[in-house]
């Protein structure tokens, strides 16, 4: 029996202090609007120690910030989250509380603050808000402005519903009009599906034209979706939360639009698609009044993608173009979408090899390629039609630049860069949002890099510091020394962090930090990513990083790499790569190596310690996928295939097969009110771990979700990862 690791009254204040201030992020700016004559930036922020954030406005005049409103000033009683609302916040990742999300008009007059399903305007000349729905109007979601401003759209009791803003400024208003009728908790309208929300990036359900004359409407069906249930063992006198789930090789959501109009003339219009061909609704493009809206749409294989333009008068589409992959199509949550005039539209392509930016034609033809597939595109920002330019996003896997490149380009790919990242200092910008007056832009961007917290920096168009936003938040208690690395003959990005006192006549153990999967870096300039690990080789270890194949930015061959492997290749690299630091820090100690991950990591590490107990000699493997037949469709269909034609792919990654060899300590920590990998994972793996005679630890969470939103238990949590495999080591 190892004797719990204890740690000082110094240690036990880190860990306090970087689960209040959920890893130093509480009290920086979030969520920031330019607003439209760009002289103020909207954003919400908390104290450092408070997940309750409020709305502030920064004056670029002056440079002072001022708080607007506070939830409080909105509503006299507490606020309540609906359990529609918390869904939807965590599929957002969203934990905080207080304001969590608002909207500017476009005349820049009013606010749309959306709290407890109620809805609020706020006035800023006067300073003034008004509550838009009498208190004993169901819970609403979604509420947005319409694009010309004279409505207010909003999801309530299954159905969309709009409240014009001369009513609602009124002091009699009328009351919202239901624009669809007869949504019920199976078949709704106005609203986004599961896998839309966790794994597509759409969290939108309805579109309005321009001219907020008519809206593209999502119908989901649901009626054929497993109904999973979730039951708090902590209070067996509540009822369970009952939620939608569809796991792989199983009925999905489905999905159809419908067209109707905002006054109510006629009956709402079908849109028609082959939906057998294209189950799902991956993006909707209306931006232009002038070109006819387009929806893109994707195979269940995700094989193949089809852009369709829609006739709003009969619901008819028009094939436009497709793209078609071997492994799969990957989505991007801003393109396709049309130029502002209508005159073209934008498009991502991984047809060459890695993703390129198109500018095709409105039927589909490709005009131009604006950004080349060797140029490092990740990102559309925004487009400065006015001088015939795109804001782009362009870099690697470690970093990121902001450039301009023309619309319309005549020669050669040329991007004009921003301002230069200071001192040489290689950094990673992301949350980018820009806004303003037309032709002349303000660009609000978050800043990180390996040695800095992150900034959000206000630029003018030619990529002009003009301020910061400031923040309350505190600073990590000592510095982060990340040095990367790039090891192997597959070129694999790692990151090492050393202790502080470190000794190069010691030996130290190892601790692999690992995600793994796809769609997610952990080795990136980022000081956020090793704040908690350099705590933990201050300990007295070196901790270390690894991005395996899989992993994006990387070029298109070197993500698909995973297809159908997800037991095999990312874990291969994760050994190849700690083997060859060896041979750079040849301190590492490869007979203590320990390694923890959570969700996809949770995966990795627990496989490691199945698979690998040669190499690997602990793990922590926080909300494990066990089985990938229990993980929803549309990300693991996109991987592994549909399991009817791969069934070898989810025998070798499941942790069931493997459960008769664990052969090291093992540490299992879940949410019991997991919706994303649900806790009968855990629970499974425990089943059979037990049944194998196998020897394990298990922590389960109570009332906890994917993410852990209490401050008290994200520090035992961490206390316990550390304890664990110091004491193992």
């Amino acid at each position: 029996m190892h004797s719990r690791t204890s740690f000082s009254l110094q240690e036990e204040s880190f860990l306090k202090a970087f689960a209040q201030t959920r890893a130093f992020l509480l009290g920086r700016p979030v969520r920031p609007v330019v607003s439209p004559n760009g002289e103020e930036i909207l954003f919400l922020r908390s104290a450092a120690r408070s997940s309750r954030h409020d709305l502030f406005a920064l004056s670029l005049a002056d440079g002072q910030t001022h708080r607007l409103c506070t939830a409080g000033d909105l509503r006299a009683a507490p606020e309540q989250t609906t359990p529609e609302e918390k869904a939807r916040l965590e599929r957002q990742r969203i934990t905080d509380t207080g304001l969590t999300s608002f909207e500017l008009s476009a005349s820049g007059q009013w606010v749309l603050v959306p709290l407890g399903g109620a809805l609020y305007l706020f006035e800023r000349s006067s300073g003034k808000s008004r509550t838009l729905l009498p208190q004993t109007h169901p819970p609403v979601m979604d509420a947005r402005f319409t694009p010309d401003g004279r409505g207010i759209a909003f999801v309530c009791q299954h159905d969309l519903w709009i409240l014009d803003m001369p009513q609602a400024l009124s002091d009699a208003p009328a009351p919202p009009r239901p624009l669809t009728t007869g949504g019920t908790a199976e078949r709704f309208f106005g609203l986004p599906e599961f896998v839309a929300q966790e794994e597509m990036g759409r969290f939108e359900g309805f579109w309005f034209a321009p001219d907020g004359q008519h809206a593209l409407v999502a119908v989901v069906d649901e009626s054929q979706v497993e109904l999973f249930s979730i039951v708090d063992p902590g209070h067996p006198e509540r009822p369970a939360a009952t939620f939608r789930y569809p796991r792989a090789g199983k009925a999905n959501a489905d999905v159809g639009l419908i067209i109707v109009s905002r006054t109510h003339n006629g009956k709402p219009v079908p849109v028609l698609w082959d939906h057998a061909a294209y189950p799902y609704l991956a993006r909707v493009l209306w931006q232009s009044a002038s070109a006819a809206p387009a929806i893109w749409v994707q195979s269940r294989d995700q094989r193949s993608a089809a852009l369709l333009s829609v006739n709003v008068a009969t619901g008819d589409t028009t094939f436009l173009f497709d793209e078609h992959d071997h492994a799969w199509i990957n989505l991007d949550p801003q393109l396709p979408r049309f130029v502002p005039d209508g005159s073209a539209l934008l498009h991502v392509s991984e047809s060459s090899g890695d993703r390129e930016l198109q500018l095709r034609s409105v039927d589909g033809k490709p005009l131009a390629v604006l950004v080349p597939a060797n140029a490092g595109f990740l990102q559309l920002v925004s487009i400065d039609s006015p001088c015939n330019r795109v804001l782009v996003l362009l870099g690697d896997a470690l970093s990121s630049r902001l450039a301009w490149v023309p619309l319309r380009p005549e020669e050669n790919f040329a991007p004009a860069w921003f301002i230069d990242d200071l001192e040489g200092d290689a950094s990673d910008r992301h949350d980018i949002v820009v806004g303003g007056p037309s032709g002349a832009p303000l660009v609000v961007e978050t800043r990180v890099s390996a040695h800095t917290m992150p900034t959000l920096r206000v630029l003018d168009s030619a990529g002009n510091l003009r301020c910061e936003l400031a923040d309350l938040a505190e600073e990590p208690p000592f510095p982060v020394n990340a040095q990367f690395f790039t090891v192997t003959p597959r070129a694999l990005n790692a990151a090492v962090l050393r202790p502080t006192d470190f000794d190069e006549a010691r030996k130290y153990p190892v601790i692999v930090h690992v995600y793994g999967g796809p769609h997610a870096l952990l080795v990136k300039t980022d000081q956020r990513q090793f704040i908690f690990d350099q705590w933990l080789a201050d300990r007295g270890a070196i901790v270390v990083a690894i991005d395996n194949r899989g992993t994006p930015r990387r070029g298109a061959s070197w993500e698909r790499a995973i297809k159908n492997a997800f037991g095999s290749d990312p874990l291969d690299d994760q050994i190849e790569g700690i083997t060859a630091l060896e041979q750079l820090i040849p301190q590492m100690d490869l007979s203590r190596v320990g390694i923890y991950g959570w969700s996809f990591g949770g995966f990795m590490a627990a496989l490691a310690a199945l698979r690998r107990p040669d190499v690997f000699k602990v793990a922590v493997a926080g909300a494990p996928v066990v089985d990938w037949l229990d993980y929803d469709t549309h990300y693991t269909e996109r991987y592994l295939g549909l399991p009817q034609e791969s069934a070898d792919a989810y025998i070798d990654s499941n942790l069931l097969n493997h459960a008769g060899k664990l052969d090291v300590p093992l540490l299992l920590i879940h949410g019991t009110a997991d919706d994303n990998v649900y806790f009968f994972h855990s629970l499974r793996l425990a089943d059979a771990l037990l049944r194998n005679g196998q020897d394990f630890d298990f922590l389960p969470l109570p009332q906890t979700t994917h993410q852990i939103g209490d401050p008290q238990v994200r520090e035992r949590v961490w206390g316990r990862i550390a304890a664990y495999l110091f004491d193992h080591l």
